[in-house]
């Protein structure tokens, strides 16, 4: 409690004295804000325990500021949102703060109701995805839009039975993209796309950290070629696909 009284009083001296943090507004801080999410996530994929404790403070800093600058315009304040996440906690978890207190629950049990609880709170979301954000980036969406049908239901009764799905929508695509309808080869990828990342869901792996991997894979084995392209002398314009698969496949047999 200590530790979170002084970063209040931090943020109410930069917001007085700061003429950097005073001109700032909930608009110019959030694109700051995404980057910091993507900080942190970096950090906990990369499990480097130091840069999870440092970028969990910025965050922290960043939500504070939010706060701030809405109490400033007499909208709420740091406690109406701490008061907001508690009694939402509360309420989603009955088997913890409230009649279902005596039963055992798994961890399944918990899961499979997740979505039906959150649609019964008094200022919960209308519907089951509404609370989705547009905004999010489009595979996390996807993967989020499957958990909360998921949590209701809709779900594949056999995880095998995605893949009559993805092979389904890999013949619409070859074929929207024999008739070169960029409208519809757009439409078709994306729902190749979308079962492809349901079937990782199905199967435990998460696609974006699944992607990540790949680039990085990718990232590690283009800048063998860059370098081994360049201490021959050459740049990659003046060679062929097959000169440059061929030190592709050296990195490759080195792991990269």
């Amino acid at each position: 409690m200590a530790a979170f009284g002084r970063l209040l009083d931090t943020m109410d001296a930069l917001r007085e004295k700061c003429p950097w943090n005073a001109a700032q507004t909930m608009e110019t801080i959030r694109p700051m804000t995404e980057e910091e999410v993507y900080e942190l996530s970096d950090a906990i994929i990369k499990n480097d325990t130091q840069e999870i404790s440092k970028e969990i403070g910025d965050l922290l800093y960043h939500l504070v500021f939010y706060a701030r600058i809405a109490q400033e315009q007499g909208l709420f304040d740091v406690a109406d949102s701490i008061e907001k996440i508690c009694n939402k906690m509360e309420f989603r978890h009955p088997h913890v703060f409230g009649n279902l207190k005596d039963k055992e629950l798994t961890a399944k049990d918990i899961a499979d109701t997740w979505e039906l609880v959150k649609v019964r709170e008094k200022d919960g979301n209308k519907t089951i995805l509404s609370g989705i954000p547009d905004a999010m980036p489009a595979i996390l969406k996807a993967l989020s839009m499957q958990e909360k049908a998921r949590g209701c239901g809709f779900d594949w009764e056999k995880r095998e039975d995605v893949w009559d799905k993805v092979s389904e929508e890999l013949s619409e695509v070859k074929e929207a993209c024999a008739e070169v309808d960029q409208d519809h080869m757009e439409e078709e990828f994306g729902d190749l796309m979308f079962a492809v990342i349901n079937a990782a869901r199905l199967y435990d792996v998460d696609p974006e950290k699944a992607l990540s991997r790949t680039c990085s894979k990718f990232r590690r084995r283009f800048g063998y070629l860059e370098e081994h392209t360049l201490k021959k002398g050459r740049m990659l314009s003046e060679m062929t696909l097959a000169e440059m698969d061929a030190i592709w496949d050296e990195g490759k047999a080195l792991g990269l």
